[in-house]
């Protein structure tokens, strides 16, 4: 499984943070885990819509399986994602929530408050 990270602009410091902790949840897999950023060294900034098309982008056309964004409260992503073709993001605020999403709702991308 190929697992993309990608968040907004607006939380741009917390990346390598998001990435990490994606890293750690799959290292019992053999997941490959993809950061596709935003960085802090970009001179550039994306808004919620933009990085949910992004994120359509790379679920639609196969280059990953599953993304892993967020924001401040997590909902702002959610809420993007969910108005673009082809994904389904779920909001996870703790493991028990991102634990049901997974084995419910069958969606390819989760969106964490951050």
């Amino acid at each position: 499984m190929k697992i993309g990270v990608i968040q907004a602009s607006s939380q741009i410091e917390k990346n390598s943070l998001l990435y990490r902790c994606t890293l750690d949840a799959v290292k019992q897999y053999d997941y490959e885990v993809i950061n596709f950023g935003c960085f802090e060294n970009e001179s550039s900034s994306y808004s919620y819509v933009e990085i949910a098309v992004a994120i359509s982008f790379l679920l639609t056309s196969g280059a990953v399986d599953f993304t892993v964004t967020g924001c401040s409260s997590g909902q702002g992503m959610m809420l993007a994602c969910n108005s673009v073709p082809g994904v389904l993001c779920g909001l996870a605020v703790r493991a028990q929530d991102a634990f049901l999403f997974g084995r419910i709702n069958d969606g390819n991308a989760i969106s964490i408050p951050l």
